[in-house]
């Protein structure tokens, strides 16, 4: 805040910190902790070169050892006295460097000093303009910077008399007439100037007061100018906040009606649009602070309504008959990053379409610059600069994009029916063009520029963010009466159509995720039609495993390998079972089943079971307006699963997927069903394709897992299935080893023992002693002559 800059002594540096500058003024870096006998002796250095007119190496040195010191030394009176002489020497030829360096210390003196000597600030003012006479073929821009800070630096002093800020005043405004183009000309150097413009601008007189506003917001304009920038945005913007927050303090009526009027009333073609824009965002900040502190009159809220005003003009400028277009051209694209980061800056702004419409291109287009990254693929292969990416990631307007987003919601939640729609449409395409484009900019550098990908997906990362933020402040304007139940239905679907294209980048647990999802389900849920269409914007089979996409066409494509794209679908495998029953049938058959059968295919095996589980839900469901149609879709569904789920085990499908597929085809399939025995035996075919070894090792391994299993099976199957899996059981254990058949059928002797169905534990008593009778009498253990019983002998037996 404003208030923080006027406890530090430097206003370039607070500056330069709150528009995220890294960049230093070049003088001296500083010294944290100088001695003071270092101090001492830099003085006495200076004044003995003054003394013998001998301004040596020593003397320069001295210099630059006071100033690195800058934040911790206190310049008095005398010690200025002895600056100023040696500004006034015109009989010794000093460097340029030593003269920035006095006038560094000198604006030292008097941003530190309580009550400095005016004759002293007199005397000074004379002896700077005297310098920059004499240097005036060859002026250095650092000089002119510097002169232009000292010089406001003693104009905003409370105790000079008005005569010596009228002086001040004078040379500082000559100096930026004069020698604008070597203000800008270094990007170090603009905060120094800014800063002593900032301190001109807040001095008690009006004198000289347009002409200094007339060059703060005309210099962008000028040729030779500094070019307009965020981070000289943002300075602007803060500079305008301490300024104005003075006046506020001070009780200065007079001056911030003069500054409404001159820039925010008047609209002057020599004012850069981007730098009052700025100061406009400035001025609500101010007023934020001191409303805030239930200090609001007249005067205050004229003023936030003229900045509100200002800002909505520039709004109106990026976009056309209300409509939202998204600007890409070089005179575009920086205004519409300055427009997102004053308003997440500025605070609180009165609710307007132009506004919220350019805060979602600023969003879209330049916070998240993903159309240019695309683009650059296409124009070339190598895409875009590793260079170019970190520094968008280190630049203040992506590190702000929470403070966008907000900004953005706030504008959202009181905007108009038809811009809330309007908007609303530009996020959802903007997830879905992001969707196409990682995929395919994440299929042509994994593995050839990891390190340009990773650079790339942090943007996207905090783009989820922003889709996950917005969705939650849609959802709670459901909470409105006025929201149409269809409209609720329509945006439902978009929200979770949209998160499944952004699930890729999800990787951390947000409390606002989880709270829109559940949001939207429960909307979903409620209608048939809803349900449908949300199942219907998966991709289809054809466009996931043979995509024509044209950066696809330059790899060899593996539809398992895409990333990107099983990340979405994982989306659809996991929200489908949430509403399975208000899926009709024929939707499942034609959308999901495929698809489904696909991942249950996938090496992941995070992906694997979430396909059985899907599979699970819909096997478990019932819809009553379709029970015949529902229940034959599972019986054909039922012969496809233990294909597909069998054909890649144990290497692909897990093996706590399979079993929960077969338990629920079990639990909810019609009692004798042929799907059921047919599941059976493809079990027992599978376990069979396993040698004894693999039977008899650890619960783990594959074969075992199928064995344990069928066994499981016992207590589920219904009475028509049990004497086949009793068979079937009994024909893979009498070909196990002595000490495996004695564990297993310990084991089915606990699990019929525990069992309470009293009309088929009897059966399965006679069945077990039938079993331990030939796995005791078929096989001696230890014989060459051992044979083994035939399945037909054994069915016979049973």
């Amino acid at each position: 805040m404003a208030r923080k800059a006027s406890n530090s002594p430097f206003l370039e540096e607070w500056l330069r910190t709150m528009s995220g500058s890294s960049v230093s003024d070049g003088l001296v870096k500083p010294n944290s902790a100088p001695s003071a006998r270092s101090i001492i002796q830099a003085w006495s250095e200076i004044r003995d070169s003054l003394q013998n007119h001998n301004f040596d190496t020593r003397c320069l040195q001295a210099l630059r050892a006071l100033v690195s010191s800058e934040s911790s030394i206190h310049v008095a009176d005398p010690q200025a006295k002895l600056l100023i002489s040696i500004l006034a020497l015109r009989d010794v030829s000093l460097s340029s460097e030593s003269y920035i360096l006095v006038l560094r210390l000198l604006y030292v003196w008097i941003r530190k000093s309580f009550r400095p000597s005016q004759a002293l600030v007199g005397s000074a003012v004379h002896a700077i303009g005297g310098v920059f006479d004499d240097n005036r073929r060859n002026l250095q821009p650092a000089l002119v910077a510097q002169s232009v800070l000292v010089s406001g630096a003693f104009a905003c002093v409370p105790s000079l008399s008005g005569e010596l800020k009228v002086l001040s005043l004078e040379l500082l405004c000559r100096i930026l007439e004069e020698e604008y183009s070597l203000v800008g000309s270094l990007e170090e150097l603009v905060p120094v100037v800014l800063a002593g413009i900032g301190y001109a601008l807040s001095s008690s007189l009006d004198v000289h007061y347009v002409r200094i506003l007339d060059f703060l917001f005309g210099v962008w304009l000028k040729d030779e100018g500094p070019r307009g920038n965020v981070t000289y945005g943002l300075m602007i913007l803060h500079l305008i906040e301490w300024v104005v927050s003075g006046y506020m303090r001070s009780n200065y009526v007079d001056k911030i009606s003069l500054f409404a009027n001159e820039v925010l009333e008047t609209s002057k073609a020599k004012y850069s649009v981007f730098a009052v824009l700025m100061a406009a965002a400035g001025v609500l900040r101010a007023s934020a602070a001191v409303i805030s502190n239930g200090a609001q009159s007249f005067e205050i809220s004229k003023l936030r309504n003229s900045a509100e005003k200002r800002i909505e003009f520039v709004a109106r400028l990026l976009v056309s008959n209300g409509n939202a277009t998204l600007p890409t051209t070089q005179r575009e694209g920086p205004l519409l990053k300055c427009f997102a980061i004053a308003l997440a800056r500025c605070g609180t702004v009165s609710s307007s379409s132009p506004l919220l419409l350019c805060l979602a291109s600023a969003l879209l287009t330049q916070v998240f610059p993903f159309g240019q990254i695309y683009e650059s693929f296409r124009k070339d292969p190598t895409g875009p600069k590793l260079v170019w990416v970190r520094e968008h990631l280190s630049d203040v307007l992506f590190k702000e994009s929470g403070a966008i987003t907000g900004a953005f919601c706030n504008q959202y939640s009181s905007a108009s029916e038809e811009n809330k729609y309007i908007v609303e449409n530009m996020i959802w395409d903007f997830c879905q063009n992001l969707y196409l484009q990682h995929r395919q900019i994440a299929l042509l550098l994994r593995g050839v520029d990891d390190t340009l990908l990773g650079e790339i997906e942090k943007i996207a990362e905090s783009s989820f963010l922003m889709v996950v933020v917005f969705a939650l402040a849609v959802t709670k304007q459901w909470l409105k009466l006025i929201v149409s139940k269809e409209r609720k239905m329509e945006t439902s679907v978009k929200i979770l159509v949209s998160f499944s294209c952004v699930e890729y980048f999800r990787h951390i647990r947000l409390s606002e995720y989880m709270e829109t999802i559940r949001e939207v389900i429960s909307c979903v849920q409620e209608n048939d039609a809803t349900c449908v269409s949300f199942v219907e914007s998966i991709p289809t089979y054809d466009s996931l495993t043979n995509p024509k996409d044209l950066f696809t066409q330059r790899i060899e494509y593996e539809w398992s390998r895409d990333d990107v794209q099983t990340s979405r679908i994982l989306f659809y495998l996991r929200v489908i079972p949430t509403c399975i029953g208000q899926l009709p049938a024929s939707a499942f058959r034609r959308v999901v089943a495929s698809t489904m059968f696909l991942y249950i295919g996938h090496p992941n095996k995070k992906v694997a079971r979430a396909s059985h589980t899907l599979l699970v839900a819909f096997l478990s469901s019932t819809k009553e307006s379709e029970e015949d149609e529902r229940n034959e879709l599972k019986e054909h569904l039922v012969y496809y699963y233990m294909q597909r789920s069998l054909e890649v085990y144990p290497e692909i499908t897990p093996f706590e997927g399979l079993a929960s597929g077969v338990a629920a085809l079990i639990r909810h399939l019609p009692a004798g069903s042929p799907a059921i025995f047919y599941s059976m035996h493809s079990l027992v075919e599978k376990a069979s394709t396993f040698n004894t070894d693999a039977l008899q090792g650890r619960k783990s391994d594959p074969g075992n897992q199928i064995l344990e299993l069928l066994m499981r099976l016992i207590s589920l199957v219904d009475r028509q299935v049990l004497p086949y899996l009793m068979k079937s059981l009994a024909q893979l254990i009498i070909k196990l080893p002595k000490e495996r058949q004695n564990m297993v059928l310990g084991e089915l002797y606990g699990q019929v023992g525990e069992s309470d169905d009293v009309v088929r534990k009897p059966s399965l008593v006679s069945w077990l002693q039938s079993l331990d009778y030939l796995c005791s009498n078929n096989r001696i253990e230890g014989s060459a002559s051992s044979t083994t019983i035939t399945p037909n002998q054994l069915a016979a037996r049973l």
